[in-house]
């Protein structure tokens, strides 16, 4: 939960709190309605963190309205547990983080924006050019930037066509770490090992250890993870958080989303 008094960087930055669950949220896949409830879900599950974002079809419209109604429904049960002795309702104050594809995808709404980097990407447009679009509305906006180093894995999946990245290999082991050495000499606060949404296969968990042998910065990792037994073998390597994205879109029944992710969260944390 994030208190009062700490910054919503810190509480993502925060690795003395283990490996924690987030979920991506893409507003082109489904209503600002359908993404509160999931949202909801996946908060009384365990989730610790909202990203609202996604490669392709998302604009300031709909991702504005998509975080406005998680804010709204996150608010209301915010409320409700205030009311019940019995329900902690720190429980569910929960950021809710822009992961835009670019600078026309932007809210003032969302606590925080991963102000990334595509690392791999071999178009000048997402290592620098869509960054200065975007720094004066985030400056003007007040949304905290907190900075990301992204690389996309093998098979990389849509992120990787639209991103143009030059795909980090699952062999390519010290190339992984100078990433993360990388990232940690640019000052970014975190490294994001991504393999894609709706990837067949997870980041390679020895990626995932190279990088986080050399750094402290805190390291994410998702696409591909579909299970808990996949999450905690990413865990055990040094994922401080694993996101989950295509998994949460299959469930229509809130109530069963949230079975199926407190269960996802109960194998990789224990």
């Amino acid at each position: 939960m994030v208190h009062e008094d700490t910054s919503v960087r810190d509480f993502i930055c925060d690795r003395s709190q283990g490996t924690r669950h987030g979920i991506v949220i893409d507003p082109a896949e489904q209503s600002p309605d359908i993404a509160a409830k999931r949202a909801i879900a996946a908060v009384s599950a365990g989730s610790k963190m909202i990203l609202v974002g996604g490669s392709s079809d998302t604009d300031s419209n709909n991702v504005h309205d998509t975080i406005v109604a998680i804010k709204e429904g996150l608010e209301l049960v915010t409320w409700a547990s205030s009311q019940d002795s019995v329900m902690d309702e720190n429980n569910w104050k929960i950021p809710i983080i822009l992961f835009p594809q670019g600078a026309a995808s932007l809210s003032p709404a969302a606590d925080a924006i991963t102000f990334m980097m595509l690392m791999n990407s071999t178009d000048p447009r997402f290592l620098i050019q869509e960054q200065i679009k975007g720094a004066p509305y985030i400056r003007n906006a007040g949304i905290n930037p907190i900075s990301m180093g992204y690389v996309i894995c093998s098979p990389g999946g849509r992120a990787g066509q639209v991103g143009k990245a030059k795909l980090l290999l699952p062999n390519e082991i010290e190339k992984s770490a100078a990433y993360a050495l990388t990232a940690q000499m640019y000052g970014f606060d975190m490294l994001y090992l991504e393999a894609g949404s709706g990837a067949d296969k997870p980041v390679n968990p020895d990626l995932i250890r190279s990088a986080r042998d050399v750094t402290e910065i805190t390291l994410i990792v998702g696409g591909g993870i579909r299970d808990g037994a996949t999450a905690k073998i990413a865990a055990m390597a040094g994922a401080d958080w694993i996101i989950t994205g295509n998994l949460v879109e299959e469930f229509e029944d809130a109530s069963e989303l949230e079975s199926v992710l407190s269960e996802f969260i109960k194998e990789m944390t224990n």
